[in-house]
């Protein structure tokens, strides 16, 4: 659980690194395998996640200009930077932080959305390489590898020690609960990036409204710790339940799951190709004229977030 102070040891230098890679595997593992599944394979899928990291980024600039300014007032307003104040200034630096994220996140979606144009002009048949629904998904990836770098990366550097976790009489879970609430903050990003795109295809603005609503939820619920319990708990059925909802969006079906289990999706099977997607990832956007393909390109379609080979041409 922890590690001493200042005593060259082979056995203690063991026991640090163990700390730092396990918690950063917990964070970043299951991210980093469905980067190099579903997005390292294509240039343009690489852009577009740089890209949404980015859009984070200076979201979290403008955030932390916004503390540092709000700091500095209350600490030269004769104020003192009392305990009440300074717990205020949290939270509302916590739900102004949240809603700079997601207006970002909208702004993302609005450039997207002219790329997609630019993207058909371009192309040989009209068509664009990459779906609306694809690029949700890689830009909410994105959006939660950024956040979980800016996250995890100052606990990963202490993991390293020198120091002994809960000396002091703390909780010894301070990194692992951190690290699994990094993994479930990455993995809601991704899903709510699904949820808040559709939203904004379909204008259907009560689901951007709910992305707003469970991300101040989540991040709030941090408040519960060093209880840990009582923000991991309810994070991990949130992202459950988020997931559930994404998939469906997604055009997912509990028959289409069935078929990916049992590997029955492949070239020559009997239900081969997969369903089409869902309209609103391959239609023109709904409240702009033009009768001309604003999606996907039909060669190709898209299982569990994996592109697949076209109906008429075999997988190499």
């Amino acid at each position: 659980g922890g590690w001493l102070v200042g005593r060259p040891g082979g056995g203690r230098a063991a026991m640090t690194l163990a700390v730092f890679f396990g918690c950063a595997f917990v964070a970043f593992g299951p991210a980093l395998a469905l980067f190099l599944l579903t997005v390292a394979a294509d240039p343009l899928r690489i852009i577009i996640l740089i890209a949404g990291a980015f859009f984070w980024l200076v979201s979290l600039l403008l955030s932390s200009l916004v503390w540092f300014v709000a700091s500095a007032a209350s600490a030269s307003g004769g104020g003192g930077g009392g305990e009440a104040l300074q717990k205020g200034l949290l939270i509302g630096g916590v739900v102004f932080s949240v809603l700079l994220q997601e207006a970002f996140r909208f702004l993302y979606y609005k450039l997207l959305r002219k790329a997609i144009e630019g993207l058909v002009a371009l192309s040989d048949d009209g068509c664009c390489p990459v779906s609306i629904q694809q690029m949700a998904y890689v830009a909410g990836l994105g959006f939660g590898l950024m956040s979980g770098a800016f996250s995890m990366i100052n606990l990963l550097a202490d993991a390293v020690g020198p120091g002994t976790v809960g000396i002091h009489g703390d909780s010894q879970l301070y990194f692992l609960s951190s690290a699994f609430m990094t993994l479930v903050m990455i993995f809601l990003h991704t899903f709510w990036g699904i949820v808040f795109f559709h939203g904004c295809e379909t204008r259907q603005w009560w689901e951007v409204s709910a992305v707003v609503i469970l991300h101040l939820i989540v991040s709030g619920l941090t408040f519960w710790n060093p209880i840990y319990l009582g923000s991991l708990l309810p994070s991990y059925l949130l992202m459950a339940a988020v997931a559930v909802w994404a998939y469906l969006l997604s055009g997912g079906s509990k028959q289409n799951l069935h078929h990916f289990l049992l590997c029955e999706y492949g070239w020559g099977s009997a239900t081969y190709p997969p369903p089409p997607l869902p309209a609103w990832a391959c239609t023109s956007h709904p409240t702009e004229g033009g009768s001309g393909p604003r999606g996907p390109s039909p060669t190709g379609r898209v299982l569990l977030g994996v592109s697949l080979p076209s109906r008429g041409t075999p997988p190499p």
